[in-house]
This record gives C-alpha cells, sequence and structure tokens, in this order.
C-alpha cells in the first residue's frame, strides 16, 4: 500500500465524523409545523376581541340613531294636529274679519237701518269683537304650545344629525373590520378546512339540552327564548344583524327573547342593565363575557352538557350560531331578562 493512500485514511475517518455530525445537527433542527386548530383559534379570539368592541359601538350608535328617529316621528305627529288648528283658527278669524270689512260703514248702517236698534247694533259688534278676541287668544295659546314642540324638534333634529355623522364614521370603519375578517375567515378555513365551521374544539348541536322543555330549573318565557335561540344555530354570522336569517351576538339574544315577548336593546352593555343579575343561571339566561375588557361578548344559557354548562352564542365572522361551553372565555356573569 502507498503511503500517500496509507495517509489519506486519518483524512477519510475526519470526513466521515463531520458528516455525521452534520446529519446528526441537520436532523435536530426541527421543521416548520403548521399551526394547530388550538393555535388558530388562539389568534381569532385574540383578534376578534379586538374586533368586537368596535362591532358594539356601531350597534349602541345605530341603536341610538334608530330610537331617536322615533322620537322624531312621534314630535311629528303631534305637532301636526297643533298646525292643522293654528291654521284653521287663523282662517276662521280672517273670514270674519273679511265679512266685517266688506260691507265698512255701509253695512253698519244697514245693519242699523234693518234692526231699528243702535243697541242691538252695538251688541251684535260687540259680540263679534268677543268673538275675534276669544279666536285670537285660542291662536296664541295654540301656537305658544306649537313653538315649545318646534323647539324640542328642532334639539332633537340636531342631536340625529349628530347621531347620523357617527353612524356614518362607525360605517367608514366597517371597510377595515370587514378586512380583519376576512382574514380571520382564512384562518378557520386553515383550522377547520372547507367542511364549515367546527372540529375539535366545537361541540355539536345538542340543542334542546335535557334542561329544556322540563319545568326543572327553567321559566316559561326563558324556555321560548332558549328555543328561538337553538334554532337560528347554523345560520351565519354578520355583525350588526338581528336576524332573522343571519345575527350578531346581541342581535341573536334580542332576537330569541322577543319571541317571549320581551324587548331587550341590540347591545350587550344595554342588555347587561336589562334585567337581573343572577349568580346560578337558568334556561335563557343571558350570560356575558370579557368583564376586564370592555364586556363585549355575550350568549345564552341553555343548560349542562356533561356537567358543563353550554349556551348559544353567535361567535364571529367566518363562524355560525352554534352551542358552546361557557367556560372557554372570561365570565362577567348572568341576567335574567325582565
Amino acid at each position: 500500500m502507498s503511503p500517500l493512500h496509507t495517509a489519506s485514511r486519518p483524512l477519510a475517518r475526519v470526513l466521515i465524523v463531520m458528516a455525521a455530525l452534520t446529519a446528526g445537527l441537520l436532523c435536530a433542527v426541527p421543521a416548520h409545523a403548521e399551526p394547530t386548530p388550538a393555535e388558530i383559534e388562539a389568534q381569532i379570539t385574540d383578534a376578534w376581541n379586538k374586533l368586537e368592541p368596535v362591532i358594539e359601538e356601531y350597534n349602541k350608535v345605530h341603536t341610538e340613531l334608530n330610537k331617536l328617529k322615533k322620537k322624531a316621528a312621534a314630535l311629528d305627529a303631534k305637532l301636526a294636529p297643533l298646525q292643522l288648528t293654528v291654521e284653521v283658527t287663523r282662517a276662521r278669524i280672517g273670514a270674519i274679519a273679511a265679512e266685517y270689512y266688506k260691507g265698512g260703514s255701509t253695512q253698519e248702517v244697514n245693519s242699523l237701518l234693518s234692526t231699528g236698534s243702535p243697541e242691538q247694533l252695538a251688541q251684535q259688534l260687540s259680540i263679534l269683537t268677543q268673538l275675534a278676541h276669544s279666536k285670537q287668544q285660542e291662536i296664541a295659546k295654540t301656537t305658544e304650545v306649537k313653538a315649545e314642540f318646534d323647539g324640542q324638534k328642532a334639539e332633537l333634529d340636531q342631536i340625529i344629525a349628530d347621531q347620523a355623522k357617527k353612524d356614518a364614521d362607525m360605517a367608514a370603519k366597517k371597510k377595515a373590520i370587514e378586512a380583519d375578517m376576512v382574514r380571520l375567515a382564512a384562518l378557520r378555513l386553515k383550522a377547520y378546512g372547507s367542511g364549515g365551521p367546527g372540529g375539535a374544539l366545537k361541540i355539536g348541536n345538542l340543542c334542546p339540552v335535557p334542561a329544556l322543555g322540563t319545568q326543572d330549573n327553567t321559566s316559561a318565557k326563558g324556555n321560548t327564548a332558549a328555543l328561538a335561540a337553538c334554532k337560528q344555530i347554523s345560520k351565519k354570522y354578520v355583525f350588526g344583524s338581528n336576524g332573522p336569517d343571519t345575527f350578531d351576538c346581541s342581535g341573536l339574544t334580542q332576537w330569541a327573547w322577543a319571541k317571549a315577548g320581551v324587548e331587550l336593546t341590540h347591545y350587550t352593555k344595554a342588555q347587561w342593565t336589562e334585567g337581573k343579575r343572577v349568580s346560578t343561571p337558568i334556561v335563557g339566561d343571558l350570560v356575558f363575557f370579557y368583564p376586564n375588557d370592555g364586556l363585549h361578548h355575550m350568549g345564552m344559557y341553555v343548560g349542562k352538557v356533561n356537567g358543563r354548562r353550554v349556551m348559544v352564542h353567535a361567535p364571529h365572522t367566518g363562524d355560525v350560531v352554534r352551542m358552546q361551553y361557557v367556560d372557554v372565555m372570561p365570565l362577567a356573569g348572568y341576567v335574567r331578562p325582565s
């Protein structure tokens, strides 16, 4: 064997060892892992917690604007008969004045000659003056009341204009919100595929749960509201919507409780005050979340599954009305509508 060949053996051994080490290092570097459904769900929740308060603010502004418009319509309804009264009264006085002044002094003489009595003419003229004075007082009183309503209407019109501007500003933010919604929907599709919302992190449609339809731990109205909410399962989430085909969180509870004859406001923070706070919920009670982050999400308690409290809620964009465990979000409390 040549000296050159003998000398190359140590070098070969070194190269083999280096190759093995390199392979080991390469194997030790973890491959980039796709995010799990749980991780994507966490991303969605985090993003949605920033979006939903804006959405709920939109609901608040829009609800207040609608209330103001109804109030304005009520004032208009009150103003219409007042305006008519003023016009009719003025017309009557005008007719009296025209009748009196049309003849002028000739009419007075003719009246005097026809009656043959100056006293009777004086009485007639006095009655005419009193009648006119009475009508003038009627006009003054009516005009005074109308002026009061006009003042209220003008003030209300200004408030409506300001509120409409806020509503327009919130609507402008809608485009940015919708862009984020598209991104969230893409995340959800990545997590759960094209088979629709759901997956290991979701519970199925178990409505009605055992508590529904029984007399235990329920009320008639609560039962009605809960069953109405259950029937909306699988309908799409659309922010600012309160049914009947799409819903957001407060829109769903508002719509369901309306079926039980109870009127709620399409705004989470308003519904938080529209009932009695309770520590132990019964079917139909409203459940609220994120006490330290603006109280911006809610659902409806419908009973227990596997010993855990469950609700029906409209979660967020890209999702649908569905059941969910109450304990998956920070709980603020329960309210029983009244």
